[in-house]
């Protein structure tokens, strides 16, 4: 019958693009479809019933068709989804939802929760419907989530925790059998933080759990214990230490916090169990990092999710804390709110450098200040590259190949220098000179790193000039923050997993890389130098001006290569004038000799005759 996912879904699709009222209206507009289907619908000038449709819904026509299921559901999601709108609308009213508002919105609920009481009692007879222990279980949640929110609304403390306390039961019961995201939404915002507040009004201390606090007000049912241990039998039974273990995965929840020589003690007990899970998925990143089946980049920078989700987790776990206490008017001198504070910004602290940890692990060894030590994608191409390291000549990369990878590596060097400004908003630490000054170190660090992929970059496509500025740049940055992290004393161990602290052999490390670059940039920007030179002196090596002559000197003429001097002996062009008349006297093998040139003429003279008169007209 799938309950849970038919109401859950509907609701997610609904809130989606649009709000309660939305999603009221197109209720509306199922049921009316729902109705024609199944024969129901009240005709034109038809007589009113005031019970309802779902009054005629019978165990036998839920068996023959899930139609009338859907009936009753969508029913009572008209009335729950009415009085939600009623909320939402009222919601900014300066005296708060009193009155016949709260009136009208506590009659939606109840009538919703009625509806859906009248479901738990027609999947109750199995043999007629066909319902299974699952459909029973579902048809109970969500009868009991309904009945919480009403007496939320009516401020019955004692029977909304019993209600939401049923309802979380029963979904985390639920959760082993079906998809966890189905109910994910419903236990993070609308069961778990209704119990946190019913708990505080009843004066239940916070340092329980919500999972205890739920487990203690279960009420004493024995068929519906039963039911719930069926399917999860360590829900009903573990103690709240065992809870929080199993949540935690460690022995025990942190009881206290230290952050900058200040111990804070937590009282909540979700952020107890969060930071609990921070320790221990940070213990199992430092085994998986130690261990050999981790080599590359990318694989050691997945360890660290585990890390950053546990620490997010945290977090979120903290802020909404601070927002109950808001919520419920507790000023911010209240040393709770204090103490909150300091585990707010101790968590993000955590999580941020968690954060910076993960990118220095993807930017290679030593942060990426070396040129081959960006990240390889594959195990087959770090295979490759050890193949030509060992090879007598191994195969350059060309020059654009490394840009983009020195691309990406000023991405991560962008996103950690934007993780440090983020610490400084988090609240205390602009008060704090002292880490103040170590973040400025840090940033100046990341931000040489991040210079000299730049400068490399320019190298390789043949600014010179710019990369040796570039170089310059980042080794002042980078000692000005040796000269701030040399007085710091790193706590971190070697092997141990990167984090946000910066040890100084890293820092002397880079200071000596950029000293050698410094030298390199310098060598190469006199060769250029030289080279350019060069070419302009060799401009000069032009022909003289006397073989220029028919050029136009635009740029005016070069007194100083007129002539060649000293001189040359040069070939000059001559036309052979004398090849000519020799030819007359030449005699080829087997033609005539040649007679003499002046007999000649005149033979040719006496043959011809001559022409009188105007163009040979005339007389004889």
């Amino acid at each position: 019958m799938d309950i849970t996912n038919f109401v859950v879904s509907a609701r997610n699709q609904a809130l989606l693009y649009g709000d309660y009222s939305t999603y009221h209206k197109q209720l509306a507009k199922k049921l009316l479809s729902c109705r024609k289907r199944l024969n129901i619908s009240v005709k034109s000038r038809g007589k009113f019933n005031k019970k309802g449709d779902y009054s005629e819904v019978t165990s036998e026509r839920i068996a023959e068709d899930h139609a009338y299921l859907h009936l009753i559901l969508l029913t009572a999601e008209r009335d729950w989804a009415h009085a939600m709108e009623l909320k939402a609308v009222h919601s900014t009213d300066a005296k708060g939802i009193a009155g016949r508002t709260r009136i009208h919105i506590i009659s939606r609920l109840n009538k919703a929760a009625r509806i859906a009481d009248r479901l738990v009692d027609l999947l109750s007879a199995s043999s007629a419907t066909g319902a299974n222990n699952v459909d029973q279980l579902e048809a109970k949640a969500y009868a009991a989530l309904l009945r919480g929110a009403e007496n939320f609304e009516r401020h019955n403390w004692e029977q909304c925790l019993k209600s939401y306390a049923v309802a979380r039961i029963i979904y985390s019961a639920l959760s082993s059998v079906k998809s966890p995201d189905t109910v994910k939404d419903l236990l993070s915002e609308t069961i778990d933080p209704s119990i946190r507040y019913a708990a505080y009004q009843l004066k239940i201390p916070r340092t329980q759990a919500i999972p205890t606090i739920a487990r203690k007000a279960f009420p004493s049912d024995s068929a519906l214990t039963e039911q719930v241990n069926t399917l999860d039998s360590s829900l009903l039974k573990q103690s709240g230490a065992d809870a929080q273990k199993d949540q935690a995965g460690a022995s025990s929840a942190p009881q206290t916090i230290d952050w900058r020589s200040r111990k804070v003690k937590i009282e909540d007990a979700a952020i107890a169990v969060a930071l609990a899970s921070t320790e221990a998925a940070t213990a199992r990143l430092a085994e998986r990092l130690a261990s050999s089946d981790v080599v590359l980049p990318k694989e050691m920078a997945a360890a660290y999710d585990e890390v950053l989700i546990a620490s997010q987790d945290a977090a979120d776990v903290t802020k909404h804390a601070i927002d109950e206490l808001k919520e419920e008017g507790v000023s911010q001198n209240d040393p709770r709110t204090q103490s909150l504070q300091i585990t707010r910004t101790a968590v993000n602290y955590q999580m941020i450098s968690w954060r910076i940890g993960r990118n220095r692990v993807l930017s290679g060894d030593h942060d990426g200040a070396l040129l081959d030590s960006a990240p390889n994608t594959t195990r087959k191409a770090k295979k490759e590259t050890e193949k030509e390291a060992s090879a007598k000549k191994p195969k350059h990369e060309a020059p654009g190949r490394q840009i983009a990878r020195l691309k990406e590596k000023v991405v991560l060097y962008d996103a950690t220098l934007q993780s440090l400004d983020s610490i400084k908003e988090l609240p205390g630490v602009a008060a704090d000179e002292d880490l103040q000054k170590q973040l400025d170190a840090t940033y100046k660090y990341f931000h040489a790193l991040k210079s000299l992929s730049i400068a490399r970059s320019h190298s390789l496509a043949g600014n010179s000039v710019n990369a040796l500025a570039l170089i310059k740049f980042a080794l002042n940055e980078c000692e000005l923050s040796a000269a701030v992290l040399a007085d710091q004393m790193s706590t971190a161990e070697d092997g141990a997993p990167l984090n946000i602290e910066v040890r100084n052999s890293d820092v002397q490390f880079l200071s000596n890389l950029l000293k050698g670059e410094l030298q390199r940039s310098r060598a190469l920007v006199e060769i250029d130098n030289i080279k350019a030179k060069s070419q302009s002196t060799g401009a000069k090596s032009n022909p003289p001006l006397v073989h220029r002559l028919f050029e136009y000197p635009a740029e005016g003429a070069d007194l100083e290569n007129l002539v060649s001097y000293p001189p040359k002996m040069e070939p000059i062009p001559v036309k052979p004038l004398f090849f000519d008349v020799a030819w007359n006297y030449i005699d080829y093998p087997g033609q005539a000799p040649a007679a003499a040139p002046k007999q000649e003429a005149q033979e040719t003279e006496q043959a011809t005759p001559k022409k009188k008169g105007w163009f040979g007209f005339g007389r004889g």
